[in-house]
């Protein structure tokens, strides 16, 4: 899910789900704590934000969520391991494209839920983990499956969850298929993501020098106003996605075009095997 449709998400659809989100400015962890009451049951970012490129402080924002007994939940779809280890900054769960960098190809749509197993959900905040659940012969998710011994992982609460309800009543399950091909492509992750991240960091560097390039974005350069923060978290690479700027008019002449460009695509779908460009103002949204 791309940005535009984590937005969609948490301003509509969620709230016609009577789920209210507060939107906050994440480049400070106490933006997170003026919003947070008595309801709130999750701080909720992304770890490079797309296409902002922003950095947030992981572990400003840990403090804040733990401080209120909530878990810090990051969607880490375009900068996965070994890129960006959140688990070692405080987050408690990520959540996944399988789309994008995982897959890797552009083959598949998927999603994935990876918890730290720290988190005390057991904390009097969230019955629908500890108490019994009716609908599933009375299970109590934590006495379950909760994992006790922190030496062992991963932890299945919040992984059941969702299997057990939201799978069974609202049916988006993975496809065979789709889940083996998700496999193939986590085997090179390493390999390709890296790359991905050699290869943004060289054509950013380029794009900054050339004359008819009024800015670039892209936090692996030292002109990016969060590069010490993520030179500090991104011990590998800072992620495969440049944002750059000359005019609306020439932006649209250079994605819009296939006589435009030769190495890059005009298409929507980041993070597999295709370098890809697009002018985002005038793209319609994606849903994967």
């Amino acid at each position: 899910m791309g940005t535009g449709g984590t937005y969609n998400l948490f301003h509509y659809t969620l709230r016609r789900l009577g789920i209210d989100v507060r939107f906050v400015d994440s480049s400070n962890p106490a933006n997170f704590e003026k919003a947070i009451d008595d309801n709130t049951r999750l701080l909720y970012t992304e770890s490079i934000g797309n296409p902002k490129n922003n950095v947030d402080d992981f572990p400003g924002i840990a403090a804040v969520a733990h401080k209120h007994g909530i878990p810090f939940v990051v969607d880490n779809t375009v900068s996965p391991p070994p890129l960006l280890r959140t688990f070692d900054l405080g987050v408690d769960i990520n959540v996944y494209s399988l789309t994008k960098f995982i897959g890797g190809h552009g083959t598949s749509i998927g999603g994935a839920i990876v918890e730290r197993g720290t988190f005390d959900w057991n904390n009097g905040k969230f019955p629908e983990i500890v108490d019994p659940d009716p609908s599933y012969h009375g299970v109590s998710y934590w006495a379950a499956f909760g994992n006790h011994d922190k030496a062992v992982a991963p932890d299945w609460r919040t992984s059941s969850r969702p299997a057990s309800n939201c799978l069974r009543d609202l049916g988006p399950t993975l496809a065979p298929q789709n889940a083996f091909l998700f496999l193939q492509g986590l085997e090179t992750l390493p390999l390709r993501i890296r790359q991905h991240a050699k290869n943004a960091l060289a054509v950013a560097q380029w794009l900054e020098q050339h004359p008819t390039v009024a800015w670039v974005n892209y936090p692996g350069l030292s002109s990016h106003p969060d590069h010490a923060r993520a030179a500090a978290f991104l011990k590998e690479g800072f992620g495969a996605i440049i944002g750059f700027w000359d005019s609306r008019a020439a932006a649209r002449r250079a994605s819009s075009s296939s006589n435009n460009v030769k190495l890059f695509s005009h298409l929507a779908n980041i993070g597999d095997a295709k370098s890809l460009i697009i002018h985002p103002a005038s793209t319609p949204p994606t849903s994967s």
